[in-house]
């Protein structure tokens, strides 16, 4: 009878010991499904479209020119310089194109009242590209329509 008693009192911790076997293996395979749905969200994130973009610039490409500016010192200083404007539509790049002498010519007499000593500085040379876009407020032709004249790029500049 004593081996009764003791096997009554064992049957209860092995039937614990598999209940909690159990709960284990059965929180890990939840824990897994959640986790592996997780790890796909990000894909789908991914594959969203790309994002459209924005409408191709227009460039009217002056060609570089050399012109003498003014000096403190009273000494003979250069400007060799060619920039690009940045327009806003089509109308106003075959409007500039149309009249490049006058455009020029109108960019030379600007250029040439400048200060050498500031335009080797970054302020002077933004001043100068204010001073270039108030260059088109002026009508080329008449009647003109307004031109859009968004920006002054600089792609060569040397003050010597």
């Amino acid at each position: 009878m004593a081996k009764s008693s003791t096997a009554g009192t064992r049957k209860p911790w092995w039937l614990l010991g598999i209940l909690i076997i159990l709960f284990s293996m059965g929180s890990s395979v939840a824990v897994f499904y959640f986790m592996d749905g997780r790890a796909d969200a990000p894909v789908q994130a991914e594959v969203a479209p790309e994002p459209k973009r924005g409408p191709v610039p227009i460039f009217v490409k002056i060609e570089p020119f050399t012109v003498n500016v003014q000096s403190r010192d009273y000494d003979q200083r250069l400007l060799y310089v060619g920039l690009s404007l940045q327009v806003g539509d089509e109308m106003t790049r075959e409007l500039l194109e149309e009249h490049m002498p006058q455009v020029r010519s109108r960019l030379l007499m600007l250029l040439s009242s400048q200060q050498a000593e500031t335009l080797t500085t970054p302020d002077g040379k933004q001043a100068l590209s204010a001073r270039i876009l108030t260059l088109f407020e002026r009508p080329l032709t008449d009647p003109q329509p307004p031109l859009a004249v968004n920006d002054v790029l600089y792609t060569e500049f040397i003050v010597q």
